[in-house]
């Protein structure tokens, strides 16, 4: 049967390039990097250069690369870090409501350890208000955690005006001899070696970051740390990237990550423009050809790859399985959420009615994606819904 991958958003597959340079840290550079014999330094030279080379990427220093498991890990270690590193007696956190779980859920976990946490409210497209974010600053205010882009429904936040007001938050605080700290975090998971970023021009502190996102290897990920900000490591157990998160260091991952930056840098200027003519392309098909169906977020201010539809009267899960049929892969939102039966968090944000939330797909392109194979998504999809709407309850007449 044809396969068809529209779920880029979820995971990507390993760029044969990367593979090519993890094979040798398997079986034949093996050491372990705290190792001071050769066999273990060998290990430590290729993990220093990795983390140079992702520096390099962002505009940091290599001494700010934590090397997580993955992009959960990076968030819960941004947050509950800071939270636990900070002796002061109240703490408040500010995030968004359409934040992933790996940043929801910590935050959660805090309230209920005393944190004060504010979750902004977005707009239809997806977008968090500047206005509400500097009224709801207070003086206890330690971490404004907002995600760089929406993994469900696309959207990129203002991060270099957040970063901005997080600044000028600071400069008060120096001024007004008021000694707390706030440090402005983001999940760039979504956007990491797909758009351009500078941690220094956006004022970010922390940033979260997965190398599965872009044609790397699953199991590691990064955050990075602004040098100065005190956090509590979440894995004790050893003195692992300077005592922030114990554990030998996974070498393979580590250097392919560091591939799949260096190639998502060669090849990100002409693969976005690539990407976005076929994401409007897949948009205006789907929107002129399908009666009833709507975009969710902003029709620019969004990821190059994303398409996230509602289509009325039909559930998103029945068409995803029967997509799946003709195999075509794709989502009903976030792949960290598939299983639950309630509508997504994201798209109610958004003041979506839940109807419209249940009937959503989401659709991300990538590397290997077709214009051929969007034309058959397309026929393919416009087939099941017929069939779907014939069917349903909820038909829309």
């Amino acid at each position: 049967m044809k396969r068809i991958y529209l779920d880029y958003a979820a995971t990507t597959p390993t760029d044969p390039r990367v593979a090519k340079v993890m094979k040798p840290y398997f079986s034949k550079i093996y050491g372990n990097a705290s190792s001071l014999h050769e066999t273990g330094q060998e290990a430590r030279r290729a993990i220093d250069q990795a983390r140079k080379k992702i520096a390099g990427f962002i505009n940091a220093h290599p001494e700010e690369i934590i090397f997580t498991s993955g992009g959960t890990e990076a968030d819960n270690l941004a947050i509950k870090g800071v939270f636990y590193g900070s002796n002061l007696p109240h703490k408040h956190i500010i995030t968004s409501k359409i934040e992933h779980h790996a940043v929801l859920e910590p935050c959660q976990f805090l309230e209920r350890q005393g944190a004060q946490v504010t979750y902004l409210p977005v707009d239809k497209y997806g977008l968090v208000n500047l206005i509400k974010l500097r009224e709801a600053i207070k003086d206890e205010t330690i971490i404004v955690s907002i995600m760089h882009a929406n993994n469900e429904m696309g959207a990129i936040q203002p991060i270099k005006e957040i970063g901005q007001i997080v600044q000028s938050e600071k400069e008060r605080r120096k001024k007004e001899k008021i000694n707390i700290p706030i440090y402005f975090h983001t999940d760039a998971v979504q956007t990491f070696g797909h758009l351009s970023v500078d941690v220094d021009n956006l004022k970010i502190d922390m940033l979260s970051a997965s190398a599965h996102k872009l044609y790397g290897p699953k199991g590691i990920g990064l955050l990075y740390l602004r040098q100065g900000i005190r956090i509590e490591p979440l894995i004790h157990g050893g003195k692992h990237e300077k005592g922030r998160r114990a554990s030998t260091e996974n070498t393979p991952g580590i250097v392919g990550f560091a591939k799949a930056v260096e190639l998502a840098d060669q090849m990100m200027i002409k693969e976005q423009k690539r990407l976005t003519e076929m994401r409007d392309y897949l948009i205006n098909k789907i929107l002129n050809s399908i009666n009833d169906s709507q975009l969710n977020g902003h029709a620019r201010m969004r990821l190059a790859n994303n398409v996230n539809v509602s289509f009325r009267g039909i559930e998103g899960e029945s068409m995803m399985i029967n997509l799946d049929h003709f195999g075509i892969a794709c989502s009903t939102g976030s792949a960290c959420s598939s299983t639950t039966l309630e509508p997504s968090h994201v798209l109610m944000a958004m003041s979506l009615e839940p109807e419209l939330a249940h009937s959503s797909l989401r659709f991300t392109l990538g590397r290997r994606t077709k214009k051929k194979e969007l034309d058959y998504t397309i026929r393919h999809l416009k087939s099941v819904i017929e069939r779907l709407r014939g069917i349903s309850p909820l038909k829309v007449v």
